[in-house]
C-alpha cells in the first residue's frame, strides 16, 4: 500500500516542482504589478476554452482542446493589455469582470453535459494525484522555455511579452492542477516572503512553495482530502507560519530571514 502511495505522491510532487518552478517568479512580477487577480482570470478564461472544447465535443487528451486552451487564455491576455492601457484606473475591476463572465460561461455549457459538475470541480481543484510522468515532458519543455525569458529577459518592461507567456504558462498549470492551485501557486509563496530582499526571497518563496506541497499531498493521502484543496490549504499555513516566524525572528533580533 506504501509503495502504491508512493507511485501517486511522487508524480504528483514532480508536478507540484515544475508548476512552482514558473509560478513562484510569475507570481512576484504579478504582486509588483498590483494586478493579483490576473492569474485567476486567465487562469478561468483558460478553463472556459477547454470547456468549449469539450462542449464541442472535442477529444479531452487531443490537441484541438490545448488549441482552445491557449486561444482562449491569449484572447484574454490581450484584452487585459487593452484595458491595462485605456482604463489602468478601472484595471482590477475588469480582472474581476473577467473572472466571472469565464466561470459563469463554463457553468452554461458545462449545464448541457451530465456530467458537468464533475468536470467543473476537477477544473477548479484539480486532478494532481492522477498526473503521470508523460503527461509532464511537454508542460516541462514550455517552463523551460519560459524560465529562460524569465532569466535573460526583464519581462517587468515587457508587457505584452510578459502576458503572452503568463497565459500559455497558466493553459498549462491549469490542466495539470486546477484554477484555485495556479493562483496559490502563483501568489501564496510570493506573498510569504514579500519585503524580503535579494537573491534569498526567491530561495525562500521556493522552498515554502516545496513544503505546501508536500504536506498538501501527504496531507490527502494520509486523510483522504481532496487533493488540491488539501495543497492550497497547506501552502497557507506553511505561508502563515513563515510570516509568524519573520515576526518572532524580528523581536529576537534575528536577522537570519529578517530583511
Amino acid at each position: 500500500m506504501a509503495d502504491h502511495s508512493l507511485d501517486i505522491l511522487l508524480p504528483a510532487l514532480l508536478t507540484g516542482i515544475l508548476v512552482l518552478a514558473t509560478h513562484v517568479p510569475l507570481g512576484r512580477l504579478v504582486l509588483d504589478r498590483g494586478i493579483v487577480f490576473i492569474d485567476l482570470a486567465i487562469a478561468q478564461v483558460a478553463g472556459l476554452g477547454v470547456v468549449v472544447a469539450d462542449f464541442f465535443g472535442w477529444e479531452p487528451s487531443g490537441w484541438s482542446v490545448q488549441i482552445a486552451a491557449v486561444i482562449a487564455a491569449l484572447a484574454g491576455a490581450a484584452f487585459l493589455i487593452w484595458t491595462e492601457r485605456r482604463l489602468a484606473a478601472l484595471q482590477e475591476a475588469v480582472i474581476g469582470v473577467v473572472f466571472v463572465v469565464a466561470a459563469s460561461a463554463e457553468i452554461v455549457l458545462l449545464s448541457y453535459n451530465p456530467h458537468g459538475a464533475d468536470e467543473l470541480k476537477d477544473l477548479l481543484v484539480g486532478q494532481i494525484l492522477w498526473v503521470v510522468p508523460s503527461d509532464l515532458i511537454p508542460a516541462a519543455i514550455l517552463y523551460a522555455i519560459v524560465i529562460g525569458f524569465i532569466l535573460l529577459v526583464d519581462l517587468s518592461r515587457w508587457r505584452v511579452l510578459f502576458y503572452a507567456l503568463f497565459a500559455m504558462t497558466v493553459t498549462v498549470s491549469v490542466q495539470l492542477v486546477g484554477v484555485f492551485l495556479v493562483f496559490a501557486s502563483l501568489i501564496i509563496p510570493s506573498l510569504a516572503v514579500r519585503g524580503i530582499r535579494g537573491p534569498r526571497s526567491i530561495v525562500y518563496a521556493y522552498a515554502v512553495g516545496l513544503v505546501g506541497y508536500a504536506i498538501g499531498l501527504l496531507s490527502s493521502a494520509l486523510f483522504d482530502l481532496p487533493t488540491g484543496a488539501a495543497v492550497v490549504c497547506a501552502l497557507a499555513l506553511v505561508a502563515a507560519l513563515t510570516g509568524l516566524g519573520r515576526q518572532w525572528a524580528g523581536r529576537a533580533g534575528c536577522g537570519i530571514i529578517i530583511p
